[in-house]
Order: C-alpha cells, then structure tokens, then sequence
C-alpha cells in the first residue's frame, strides 16, 4: 500500500510540472518549433520577406517546423504572441520594435517558451530583443543621397515614429550634411507600414518640393515611395531588402538586413543552453546590415562616391566610424 501511494505522489507530482510547462532549460530536445509574427504580408519585397527568408534559412539549420503570422497590428501584437504559444510553438519571433513589449509581457505566461522581438529594448528572462545596426546602413544611404543630388534636397520616408526608424532617418541626415553642410533633408512619417498609396504621396510631394533622391524606411508602404521616383525620373534607395527590381533604373542601392544571421544566432542561444533575456545588438561586423549591389547603376554613381561609400563601410566594421544612434526627431 505504500509502494503504491508513493508512485502515486511521484505521479502526480510530475503531471503537476508538465503542465505548469516546466523551465526555459528543458534542453534542446524539446525545441522543435518557431513561429514569426509580421507586420505586413510576408511577400513585401522588404522587411517582411527578409524575416521570412531568415525564418526559412534557421528552420532548415535545425531542423525546426514553422508558421507564419501576417498582418498583426499593434493592438493584436499580445494575442498573437499569446495564441501561437498556446499552439505550442517554442521561439516566437516578433519582426519589429512594435512587438518588444508584448512579448515581454506575455513571455511571463509561458515560461517555457522563448520570445524574440526585432529591433526592440524588451525582455525578460525568457525574452530577448535583437537589434540591427539599421542606422548604419542609413548612414550610407545619406552619403548615396547626398553625392547623387544636384538639386541640393533629399527626402526620406519613415513608417511610423519609434526608435528604431527615427535612429535610421537620423543617421540618414548626418552622413548628407557630412558631404553638403547645406544640404536639405525632407523627412516625414506617413504612420503606416503597408500603405504603399501614403508612401507614394510622400515622395511625390518631396520631389514636388526639389528631391531628387528619395530614402525609404517604411516596410512595404514604401515601396510606394520607389514607385513614385521611377515615375518622376527620381534616385531612390530600398530598405531591407535589394529592392532594385521594383524599379531597376532607378534604385541605386538599398540596405539589407540578413535576418538569417540575427535568427540563428538567437536559436543557437536557446538550444545549446545559453540564452539570457536582454538586449543584443548586431551589425556590419556581424554581417547582419550590409549595402546592396549597384547593379545595373554602377556608373551612374561617381567613382569618388563609391569609393567614399566603400571607405566609410571600411571605418564602420573596423570601429574607427562609430555612427550615432539617435532615437528621437531632430530639425
């Protein structure tokens, strides 16, 4: 009688674990799946298709099923994080500054599980944020801009205003007036990542106002901006993604974030057992932000200009050019 009540305390004890969910150290064994949370649709030629290359890339790495969440709005960040954990998929990946709260916020529900978000300051103990160096790419981009323009003004197009676009117009802004001091930079923020018509407008109206090379930052809204350049005759940059195919005589460069780098650093983490909540911050050096290729632009762009561009990136990786991050607007 004993023996018997002992295994049925042993019994209960362990079913009382399982379904508490256990720890975030319950080995790399029972990680088998990661699910990606967008902010737009995962084909956008931009942001939201290079997390959804990175997702690919990582789950073919380690063997991990996968899932996709498309168009989740800020207010529906929480239940997505919540739903998808409840589905039980193990690392959830928010892609973008807007998701680093709430993951933090549901990672306490689900302690067992992993939460990442992209270019956010959250976390918890089993959450954790990975930020791009986006802002360097930015900065390559304003000297682009700023040796391509006769006019002397150029414009850049951010989504909505939250540190991780403001740190990118900012940067942008800086590297121009570092090649014309009196150069002029028309911002603006058109508070949307999927109206591709808003980002359209915008560049319209900068070109109306004298830009004549126009920087995007606006996920798929932006692609609008690249449309409305290659219809006035405008230089443009993508963003994320080498966005030269949307318009190809148009579109000198874009920056590229290799979010396969910044995904499997972040599951290596989780599976050989070394992940820590925090911030993480990856860049040139990592080779998670690089330029694109000038394709079919190549002599367009002045031989001192690529060379400059080439040096500065140089300056970046070796850490001789630090370049600053700058969360808020500025004049």
């Amino acid at each position: 009688m004993k023996k018997a009540l002992v295994l049925l305390l042993v019994l209960v004890t362990t079913f009382a674990f399982a379904f508490a969910g256990g720890s975030t150290d319950g080995g790399s064994d029972s990680i088998d799946s990661m699910a990606l949370i967008l902010s737009g649709p995962a084909n956008d030629q931009g942001w939201n298709a290079v997390a959804v290359a990175g997702l690919e890339a990582t789950a073919e790495k380690f063997g991990l099923s996968t899932t996709i969440m498309e168009n989740v709005s800020i207010a529906d960040s929480e239940a997505a994080y919540r739903q998808l954990a409840a589905e039980g998929y193990d690392i959830i990946i928010g892609h973008g500054y807007q998701y680093g709260e709430p993951a933090a916020a549901v990672s306490h529900e689900f302690p067992n599980k992993y939460f990442i978000a992209t270019e956010s300051n959250s976390y918890s103990e089993n959450a954790a944020s990975y930020v791009m160096a986006c802002e360097q790419g930015a900065y390559v981009m304003g000297l682009m801009a700023a040796g391509m323009s006769e006019s002397g003004i150029v414009g850049v197009i951010g989504g909505f205003e939250q540190p991780s676009i403001t740190k990118e117009i900012e940067a942008f802004k800086i590297a121009a007036k570092s090649i014309n001091p009196d150069i002029q930079v028309l911002s603006i923020y058109i508070n949307s990542f999927t109206d591709t018509n808003l980002g359209y407008e915008a560049a319209m109206t900068m070109i109306n106002h004298g830009a004549d090379v126009v920087y995007q930052v606006a996920n798929q809204a932006g692609n609008g901006a690249l449309i409305a350049c290659a219809e006035r005759g405008v230089y443009c940059m993508g963003n994320s993604y080498d966005q030269n195919s949307i318009a190809p005589e148009y579109v000198l460069t874009s920056t590229i974030y290799n979010m396969d780098q910044v995904m499997i650093t972040a599951v290596s983490s989780i599976l050989d057992g070394t992940f820590t909540g925090g911030v993480y911050n990856l860049g040139m050096d990592k080779k998670v932000v690089e330029i694109a290729p000038y394709h079919a632009l190549e002599d367009v762009i002045p031989a001192q200009l690529k060379e400059k561009i080439s040096d500065t990136i140089e300056d970046i990786i070796d850490g001789s050019l630090v370049v600053p991050v700058i969360s808020s607007p500025t004049k």
